[in-house]
């Protein structure tokens, strides 16, 4: 009897070690307070050659190397007005140049808006960057900028299957701490633009790599949720959008909106090329979700943010 409690005893430790979140080793700031909501909004925009005033010479650009300072500092203006609009505790930039660059705003127009945390996987030789800032803790953030993924079906010139690694700085997986009883992986992504075979098959290679982390995680812990937001330059029809939907063993993630929206471009939107896809886990926290349309849209970005009210459980 004693034998057959003690293996019931293992095995519950083991099945709860296995749906447990662990974040051993993560502090927040002594001065931080988490407000405890039930609710959280979170977002994702691409702001089209977000570009601070100073010139990053590793960087050969003319938009980056000499750029307008009266449009940047009108263009700040405008994005400062919108993110108060769209009010997002936890906000995925595309096509920003670099984080000390979104933590300077914050500091100087948003600090009443508690933006506090930030995160980014930035390029060394580019200015286009996955930048997130949020209210809620953030924990291990995980770049994929060294990671070489492949091109189906395409060869390079010695006649071998292709790989690239020129555009995987533009996807990076974060860990938010909305609460003590309450987080989830965002994977924030800005996948290769274009609409040739190429462009598409380079797509396909970087979620065929980022679906494995997805499992990887998933495997770490099955209560995990995740949820994939950003520019994906896929339609809902397309192929790489429909890869993501089927997603891997024991991982699916899933298209929230019930009927077409459009989110590019911003004046007259056409196509829905950002979104936001929970896995399952997190789709059942999902409240709504929604284009959002700020004042000044079209001067501040081709794209319009999608936005994701969740209730934590």
């Amino acid at each position: 009897m004693k034998k057959i409690l003690s293996t019931f005893l293992l095995l519950a430790v083991i099945l709860q070690a296995g749906t447990a979140q662990k974040h051993f080793g993560i502090a927040q700031p002594s001065d931080y307070q988490n407000p405890l909501r039930d609710t959280l909004v979170i977002a994702t925009w691409n702001v089209e050659h977000f570009v601070d005033t100073y010139d990053n010479p590793y960087i050969k650009n003319t938009l980056e190397d000499a750029p307008e300072a009266d449009k940047i500092k009108a263009k700040i203006q405008r994005f400062v007005e919108a993110v108060r609009q769209l009010d997002a505790d936890v906000l995925v930039l595309q096509e920003f140049e670099s984080q000390p660059f979104l933590e300077r705003i914050a500091q100087n127009y948003l600090k009443d808006m508690g933006y506090v945390f930030f995160a980014a996987a930035p390029s060394p030789d580019w200015y286009m960057n996955v930048v997130l800032m949020s209210r809620v803790p953030i924990g291990v953030v995980y770049g994929y900028g060294n990671i070489y993924t492949a091109v189906p079906g395409s060869t390079d010139k010695e006649g071998r299957p292709e790989t690239q690694k020129n555009v995987n700085t533009r996807m990076v997986s974060v860990e938010i701490l909305a609460r003590p009883d309450y987080h989830f992986i965002l994977h924030g992504l800005h996948l290769k633009a274009g609409r040739n075979e190429r462009d598409q098959a380079m797509r396909q290679g970087q979620i065929d790599f980022l679906l494995g982390q997805c499992q990887r995680f998933q495997a770490e812990d099955r209560q995990t949720k995740q949820v994939i937001m950003g520019d994906l330059n896929a339609i809902p029809s397309s192929a790489e959008f429909l890869q993501i939907l089927k997603g891997k063993q024991k991982l699916k993630f899933i298209h929230p909106f019930e009927s077409e929206v459009f989110s590019h471009p911003a004046d007259k939107p056409e196509r829905q090329l950002d979104h936001i896809l929970p896995n399952i886990k997190m789709y059942k926290d999902m409240i709504k979700v929604e284009v959002f349309t700020p004042s000044a849209a079209r001067e501040i970005s081709d794209h319009l943010p999608v936005r994701m009210l969740l209730r934590m459980k």
